[in-house]
């Protein structure tokens, strides 16, 4: 049987970082939680090359004193709980105390901190879990993290790093769920020298959304607010024709922390049946409010999935809040054909009045059906007679004189209307013979007198000079 041995502090460190930090997200996720948790309402972020080589987070919390600087970067050492009776009961984002200590184990850290009660901060630098500076600087009220070189004491956990675009996204996603659970916060993120988001801080989630996702994803939404056996659901769903074809854009927040539950998917997609196509998700941002003792969050090592006292509970919490947002989000009209509608913008004329209209309406169709004047059928030849003028000479180029009666209007013979007659039978009617003319011979054609070329002078050749006779 093999020896058992008990590892090094230094290993163990290791092994331990490996599930708390997995990559740059996890430690920007787990330095932010301990801002918010400390009472900043200002973190600014900022990363180089995805995170790998330099992360930079500065907060306006309550900040680190130089007596505990230390104990922070130990394992297991919080200041968020201190009984087991606290677990029960979880009010905060961190409670561990493995973050700084995990973070120290694989990375170079430098800290400046200051309290309120201190006058001078304190900078702290720890490479690898081991202690290299600690001493007095000049730094406002807060902390500022500064994070070198990821994984570079571990070559196992940096070959499974992604590229820098990758980790940089990731790190991207998380400062987006902090900004939407916590829109009391502003927050600053700044990439590759770049500034990506900057949130206002009001503590309005509809502004937060349209910081974080957009104009276009908010100006679609429907608030949602709702109660059920003490728990609380609130925040925005997308309208039915704003469906997704995934659920990337599902945002749950327990107890404004950001969550993955199944049971929370399954209602809200439940409420929307029959509203979406097959194979469309809904969007939304919502958040679940409930005791902390009916949750254990001490699941997972990213305590991003929870496990639920009852189920069944935020199950219908769910699904109530979103259906009915969407009843009363609904603004298509409804035909409704049992019932007449009534017109009031004409109301219905007494007897008298009505046989007044009828009278003037019979006025109007016997005007539009009298039959106008025609000029040709109801004038004489008489009343051409008098408008004719005089003839009038014209001079031709030949100095021979003609008159020409000339009349403004031509003197017409008035026309009478044709008579209808009824067709022949075709049994009366007998066939014509066809008369076809006779075919004309053409004409001789004359030959055309050839032109009669004079007769040429004899001539005598004396000569033959470049190819000719001369």
């Amino acid at each position: 049987m093999p020896q058992i041995n008990i590892l090094p502090k230094h290993i163990a460190e290791l092994i331990a970082a490996g599930e708390v930090v997995e990559r740059p997200a996890s430690i920007v996720k787990e330095i932010m939680e301990n801002a918010i948790d400390a009472g900043a309402d200002k973190i600014t972020l900022e990363i180089k090359r995805g995170g790998i080589t330099y992360i930079r987070i500065t907060d306006n919390g309550c900040g680190i004193d130089r007596e505990n600087i230390r104990r922070a970067f130990i394992s297991h050492a919080t200041s968020k709980i201190s009984t087991a009776d606290d677990l029960n009961a979880i009010c905060t984002l961190g409670f561990r105390g493995e973050a700084l200590a995990s973070i120290a184990a694989v990375s170079r850290v430098e800290v400046m901190t200051r309290t309120e009660q201190e006058s001078v901060g304190t900078r702290y630098c720890i490479e690898g879990g081991e202690e290299t500076v600690i001493d007095d600087a000049g730094c406002p009220k807060g902390t500022t993290l500064v994070v070198r070189d990821l994984f570079y004491n571990t070559p196992a956990r940096m070959k499974f790093l992604k590229k820098d675009v990758s980790e940089g996204n990731a790190v991207a996603s998380v400062v987006d769920r902090i900004a939407l659970s916590h829109p009391e916060v502003s927050v600053r993120f700044i990439r590759d020298s770049k500034d990506v988001l900057f949130t206002s801080g009001d503590g309005k989630l509809d502004s937060a959304i349209y910081k974080v996702l957009g104009k276009d994803f908010a100006s679609t939404l429907i608030p949602c607010d709702y109660e059920l056996e003490g728990v609380r659901v609130s925040g925005y769903i997308s309208k039915p024709f704003n469906a997704r074809p995934n659920r990337m854009m599902q945002y749950f927040f327990l107890n404004d922390r950001f969550i993955k539950t199944r049971t929370g998917m399954v209602a809200l997609e439940e409420a929307y049946k029959n509203s979406i196509m097959v194979g469309k998700f809904p969007a939304c941002v919502l958040k679940i409010q409930i005791a902390p003792g009916a949750v254990d969050v001490n699941v997972h090592p990213a305590k991003t999935e929870v496990r639920f006292a009852n189920e069944k509970m935020i199950f219908n919490a769910v699904y109530y809040c979103a259906k009915s947002a969407l009843q009363q989000g609904d603004t298509r009209v409804q035909a409704s054909f049992s019932q007449k509608v009534a017109r009031q913008f004409m109301p219905p004329p007494t007897e008298g009045k009505q046989i007044r209209i009828y009278e003037q309406q019979l006025e109007k169709i016997k005007e539009e059906t009298k039959p106008k004047q025609d000029f040709w059928t109801n004038t004489t030849s008489a009343e051409f007679k008098k408008e004719a003028e005089k003839p009038k000479p014209i001079v031709f180029n030949d100095n021979s004189k003609f008159e020409i009666e000339k009349n403004d209007e031509p003197n017409l013979i008035p026309c009478f209307k044709p008579t209808v007659q009824e067709p022949v039978p075709a049994s009366e009617t007998k066939p014509e013979p066809v008369v076809t003319a006779p075919i004309a011979e053409p004409e001789p054609v004359q030959p055309i007198a050839e032109e009669i070329q004079p007769e040429l002078e004899p001539y005598r050749v004396i000569g033959e000079a470049f190819k000719t006779y001369i």
